[in-house]
């Protein structure tokens, strides 16, 4: 566990000096966004806020991380799902948009309002999961997620953490699911596979409910 906030630590400051350096010139015009956003409105609503829990609410989350999962879909796109992040249904949509277009359209989405889910779990299953989330399991070597996504699930936007508190259960669930199996691997240092490799199924689907509700 202590092996694992030291690296997150790490990945915090390093994610910081290159942000740093970017944020200069990296800079994102929402409302520009928000025109390039209509085709983005069928699977995520037209503010971010996605209809289905398959796919991400999107609206508040930290530009930075948008901005890194639209790089890493076209990276999948270019390396045939072998680096970056493949999604059949994101690669035709990341396909022609410019470094520009992904900051615009990040800038947009995190400027929206984020529509709480909410949780369906009862008081004895909030204070498992709330246990799980804050302070992790030392005995099979899992980190709490609070470490790295705080204690709100606000995720830490300089470090590209991302929002994942009001989620849709769903979106979480599979998600983790992909880190546990490996079959999405674009995680800094892969924190999350590391992480989630120790969860068991009624872990995700406690802390996936419990995140719903959280923000």
């Amino acid at each position: 566990m202590k092996k694992f906030a030291i690296l997150c630590g790490l990945v915090f400051f390093a994610s910081n000096a290159a942000l740093a350096q970017q944020s200069s010139s990296a800079q994102g015009d929402a409302e520009r966004g928000q025109e390039l956003s209509q085709t983005c409105a069928a699977c995520h609503g037209a503010d971010g806020n996605s209809p289905s829990g398959d796919f991400p609410t999107i609206a508040g989350q930290h530009s930075k991380y948008l901005a890194k999962q639209l790089r890493d879909y076209q990276l999948g796109n270019q390396s045939n799902g072998e680096r970056g992040r493949y999604n059949m249904l994101m690669a035709d949509q990341v396909e022609g948009l410019s470094e520009q277009d992904i900051l615009d359209l990040s800038a947009y989405f995190s400027s929206q309002q984020h529509d709480i889910v909410g949780t369906d779990l009862s008081e004895e299953e909030i204070a498992e999961a709330q246990r799980l989330f804050l302070g992790g399991d030392e005995n099979r070597n899992i980190t709490g997620c609070a470490a790295c996504h705080g204690p709100r699930g606000n995720g830490m936007g300089l470090a590209a953490f991302p929002v994942i508190g009001g989620q849709h259960t769903q979106y979480t669930r599979q998600m983790l699911e992909q880190f546990r199996s490996g079959e999405r691997a674009n995680d800094p240092n892969g924190m999350m596979r590391d992480v989630s490799s120790q969860l068991t199924d009624a872990d995700i689907e406690l802390l996936s409910r419990y995140l719903s509700g959280l923000y």
